[in-house]
This record gives structure tokens, C-alpha cells and sequence, in this order.
């Protein structure tokens, strides 16, 4: 089916509301799923709010948490979540570190115990917004792992995402990488397997160990596992962003010792956000970004109909036409996100008006 992305939204913001969710939560929080299934990554989409509305009713998501700094020394600031609404933890702890980019020129800056944090490209995008350079390395914990590592045969830790954001200038768009460390997100092997879809080659491993192209392989028992990117490179990425963000923010790593007994998604994110004005001039920041961009994309692309493409392109790509057409939501989410809506008191007649038109 095809839904708009304003009922969309006034849906996702009834159920939060329902769960439990007051003040500017439900709107926190249904814009940032929005947004996702806008952006193209129905993964991080509002095909996530069973999950969060499951973790309500089992008490490993908290409704109305803020971020709280625990450590605070200027420029660097721990915060911690609390198993609050990522969004909501999200979107106050980036206000906290581009304050205190714009005063210092930099903040270093992590979050621990967030339940999911969502997109993390949303976080990268709002520093852009500001002006400013952003990196984030995030890890989960609470439940087991989803990726094998290189040469491994079994989950040891989850998608790891990284991300990397430039602000946009006068005549570049903002650069958003964005990525998972595993060659998919798991919330990309949950729709397929909403979808009946196979996945291609050298994405997943099945509970032996062994090649599959099936992506209920990570729902069986035991599960299956997803694989890196690029090898021993992005295996390296992935390990990387697990201590920087489990380590260094307090939250801990993915390990059998963290778990919890209803399969949680407790994020930690290491972030390091930059004011560029402080470190070149921005006429050369301008000029060299623009040159850059040009030199990059005018490469003559292999096929007519696919140009070279920067990090960002796909997701305004994505943005513009599903505002337009609206968000395809395949059968088998739409089910599920029914079932979550009703087991909430939203009532059908509700949903139903919000889905026709």
C-alpha cells in the first residue's frame, strides 16, 4: 500500500501517544521514523514501532526520558539515556554538543544506555544544518549479536553504523555517509523477509555457519549472522566503532555479560563534531569542496542512467518523490504496524481513515 507521509506521521504520533509518550515526544519521535522511510531506509522507518511499543510494554523502553550529562568538562560530555526514546536522547544531546562546538570549536561527545537511536544519519544531518562536521561510531547492546566477524562463523556484535557529515555550502549540497558496518542493516533483512525477497550473495550466513540467501536465516534458531563489509576493512570499522562507542561512553560492548533478558536495543555513541570556520578559511572551504565535487562526478558514469552519486544524493532523491507519491509499506509490515496500533487502543476506524487517504 501507499500511505502519505503527513498520515504517516499523525499515525505513528497516535500510537506513541497511546504507549504512553507525552509532551513533544510522539513528535520527536514519529519525525525522525518519517523522515527514515522519506529518506528511502524504510529499515529505520516506522516498521520499528512494534519493536519500541514491545520494549514499552516489557520495560526496556522508557517513555519521556531526557538526556542527563553525566561527566562534564567543557568540551567533553558524557550523557546518559536512561533507555529513553534515541530520538528524544538524540535530538537533546545534539543540541548540548553543537552549543558547545559553537563555543569551543569542538565537542567530543558520547551517549550511553539510549534505546535506538534511529538513523543516525538524522544526528550527522543536524550538525550539517549547523555549519558544522560531524562523526559518529555507535554500538548496541541488550541483545546478542547480529554480524560475524572476518574469518568468523558466528554473531559477535551488532551493525555498528558509522556516520560522517559536511555541511552543505553556497553551492554543494551537505555530504551525509551514512553506512552500517555489515554489507546490510538487520532492519533491511527484516524487510525482506516481510517482503519474501532473497538476499544477495555474501550477505548472510546461516545458524552453521554457511552461506544462505534466506533472510529468515536470522530469525531461526539458532540465528544466522550478517557479514561486513569489505572483508577484513570493514570487520576493522566495525570493531572500531564497538570500543569507541561502548567503551569510551560507559555503555559497555556487545557481549554475552550485556544482554538483556527481552532482547533490548541499547545504543552508545562515540561523537567528535567540529566547527570547519576554526580550522581553514571558508572561502577555501567553498572553493576546494565545489572543485572537489565537480572533479568526482564528472567521471563518465558506466551506465547513461547512473551518474556518479555523493553521499546524500539517494536520500534527497528518495525525500522528494515520496513526498510527493507518498510511502510504499509493504504487507506484512502494515500488518504488523496495525497490530501494534490496536494493541495500544488505537482504534481500527482510526487507522483505517488515516490509510485511505
Amino acid at each position: 500500500m501507499i500511505i502519505s507521509h503527513d498520515n504517516l506521521r499523525t499515525l505513528a504520533k497516535d500510537i506513541l501517544t497511546a504507549a504512553g509518550s507525552i509532551g513533544n515526544e510522539p513528535q520527536l519521535v514519529s519525525d525522525n521514523l518519517v523522515d527514515a522511510n522519506l529518506a528511502g531506509h524504510d529499515s529505520h522507518g516506522v516498521g520499528m514501532l512494534p519493536r519500541y511499543v514491545a520494549a514499552v510494554q516489557a520495560g526496556e523502553l522508557i517513555p519521556n526520558q531526557h538526556a542527563r550529562i553525566v561527566l562534564d568538562n567543557g568540551m567533553l560530555v558524557t550523557i546518559d539515556g536512561g533507555a529513553g526514546y534515541g530520538q528524544v536522547i538524540g535530538t537533546e544531546s545534539m543540541d548540548v554538543a553543537i552549543e558547545r562546538t559553537q563555543k569551543y570549536g569542538v565537542c567530543v561527545m558520547t551517549i550511553r544506555r539510549s534505546f535506538h537511536l534511529g538513523r543516525i544519519g538524522a544526528w550527522g544531518e543536524r550538525c550539517a544544518a549547523a555549519g558544522l562536521l560531524s562523526m559518529h561510531h555507535v554500538n548496541v547492546v541488550g541483545h546478542p549479536g547480529l554480524v560475524a566477524p572476518h574469518r568468523g562463523s558466528d554473531a559477535r556484535f551488532a551493525t555498528n553504523p558509522y556516520c560522517c557529515t559536511l555541511p552543505a555550502t553556497d553551492t554543494t549540497p551537505s555530504i551525509v555517509l551514512d553506512m552500517a558496518t555489515s554489507v546490510i542493516a538487520q532492519g533491511k533483512v527484516r524487510v525482506a523477509r516481510n517482503k519474501g525477497e532473497s538476499l544477495p550473495d555474501g550477505v548472510l550466513l546461516d545458524g552453521k555457519g554457511q552461506p544462505t540467501n534466506d533472510p529468515q536465516a536470522m530469525f531461526d534458531s539458532p540465528p544466522g549472522a550478517i557479514q561486513t563489509i569489505g572483508t577484513y576493512k570493514g570487520y576493522g570499522l566495525a570493531l572500531i566503532n564497538e570500543l569507541l562507542a561502548g567503551v569510551f561512553s560507559g555503555g559497555g560492548t556487545c557481549r554475552p555479560e550485556n544482554e538483556h533478558e527481552n532482547d533490548t536495543i541499547l545504543n552508545n555513541m562515540f561523537s567528535v563534531i567540529i566547527d570547519p570556520k576554526r580550522l581553514v578559511e571558508e572561502e577555501f572551504i567553498q572553493s576546494e569542496t565545489a572543485a572537489t565535487l565537480t572533479h568526482i562526478q564528472s567521471s563518465p558514469p558506466l551506465a547513461k542512467e547512473e551518474p556518479v552519486l555523493v553521499p546524500g544524493d539517494p536520500e534527497r532523491t528518495s525525500n522528494t518523490a515520496r513526498r510527493e507519491s507518498g510511502i510504499p509499506v509493504d504487507d506484512e509490515s502494515w500488518r504488523l504496524f496495525t497490530e501494534c496500533a490496536q494493541s495500544v487502543g488505537v482504534p481500527q476506524k482510526r487507522i483505517t481513515e488515516l490509510a485511505s487517504l
